[in-house]
């Protein structure tokens, strides 16, 4: 019978990081559509002025780079932070 009571208390520590988990997830999909949605509705051909060049793409090409390199950047910088954090 100590046992169940010990299984309640690991169930309830449990639960919190899962629904968090959940939350997360359910933002980012949210945000994903409403990315997809941005780029889908915005088709055209646009010019994108480079350092040395410009060139012609469509919007949804440049939207979809942008969203790679701020994942890209907040995913490098999140790690950076969090070994920081096991160093000390």
């Amino acid at each position: 019978m100590s046992s169940t009571p010990h299984d309640l208390g690991g169930d309830s520590t449990a639960s919190p990081r899962s629904s968090r988990d959940r939350a997360r997830l359910i933002a980012v999909a949210i945000l994903g559509v409403l990315a997809a949605l941005l780029a889908l509705f915005n088709l055209k051909t646009v010019k994108v002025s480079l350092i040395f060049a410009s060139v012609r793409m469509p919007l949804i090409i440049l939207i979809v780079i942008c969203l790679l390199l701020g994942a890209a950047i907040g995913a490098f910088l999140s790690r950076r932070g969090g070994g920081d954090k096991r160093r000390d």
